[in-house]
């Protein structure tokens, strides 16, 4: 197993949760327990949760290096799931939380993962190797339609048509299996495009379909601020629009209180802010772009429960 690399914005998220010695904070997405091991150095009890197996073993094992054995709990499950997770713990209510969203290092560098068109392996892209969808199963059995929206909603490529066109025309023959034949479909698709890979954009729509990455992210916030102390933040790392469109919509729906038409003369709706929103820095310092190549794409939102 390849280490872990540095979490993004690290710092800047330890600084904001404002870490309570004895509080319990959650982090919805451990990866390599980067952002976790900064809330319990800092005095803090983490409950976390991942869906790759990896990240609970590999984070596992540097908490107990770290000397944090007592400091911690990790549970394999979607972070969508928090309230499940925490009434199975029966934990009513935590200090603060944090998500840092989309894949992590590692499974970007574990070729046989299927994440990236850097290596040729199976087309797997599960972050979650006990779901039976891949996307193997999703470039060989989805129709034209479909992968057409999957292109154009998730990916944002103005080349689908092309691109799926020509995975069609391939699949016809035999089964696509691997990264490598299905970058190389995409690379004749797609005229030369400058800064990145012609392939990025469909491994990126492939990977969120897979996974179901956008489903349910805003009601996941929703749910994770119900259970924040007053004072309590939720600190939210995203990596591309889409995702941080659906982060900020529902936290400005959070911290207003009228959500009527604006053409109502009077409030029916009843709706009452439960949060506000902290103004930070959203982009990662000179230093950490230096050091960490993950952190050109990440943006940060905070809020804190009212």
């Amino acid at each position: 197993m390849t280490d872990y690399h540095i979490s993004v914005m690290l710092d800047e998220v330890i600084d904001a949760l404002e870490v309570r010695r004895g509080g319990v904070y959650f982090d919805g997405t451990l990866g390599g327990g980067g952002h976790s091991l900064g809330i319990m150095k800092a005095g803090g009890n983490v409950i976390a949760t991942d869906l790759d197996e990896d990240a609970i073993k590999y984070a596992e094992s540097r908490f107990i290096g770290e000397g944090m054995s007592e400091k911690f709990t990790l549970v394999r499950d979607n972070f969508k799931n928090f309230l499940r997770v925490l009434d199975g713990l029966g934990c009513e209510s935590i200090d603060g939380a944090v998500l840092d969203l989309g894949v992590s290092s590692h499974q970007f560098d574990e070729g046989e993962r299927g994440f990236s068109y850097r290596f040729d392996a199976e087309l797997d892209m599960r972050m979650d190797r006990r779901q039976e969808l891949t996307a193997e199963d999703v470039v060989n059995g989805y129709t034209e339609k479909e992968l057409l929206r999957i292109l154009y909603e998730y990916g944002e490529e103005s080349y689908a048509k092309s691109i799926v066109r020509n995975i069609i025309n391939a699949r016809k023959d035999h089964v696509i299996r691997t990264t490598g034949e299905l970058a190389d479909i995409i690379m004749k698709s797609v005229p030369y495009r400058k800064g990145g890979h012609p392939a990025k954009k469909t491994f990126q729509a492939l990977r969120i379909e897979v996974n179901g990455e956008l489903d349910g992210l805003g009601q996941a916030a929703e749910d994770i601020v119900s259970r924040l102390r007053p004072g309590g933040r939720l600190c939210v790392i995203t990596f591309h629009s889409l995702e941080d469109k659906i982060i900020k919509n529902a936290f400005r729906l959070m911290a207003t209180d009228c959500i009527c038409d604006k053409s109502l003369p009077i409030c029916v709706c009843g709706h009452k802010a439960t949060v506000k929103q902290i103004k930070v820095n959203k982009k990662a310092t000179e230093e950490e772009l230096a050091e960490n190549n993950r952190s050109h794409s990440a943006s940060l939102r905070i809020v804190e429960k009212l």
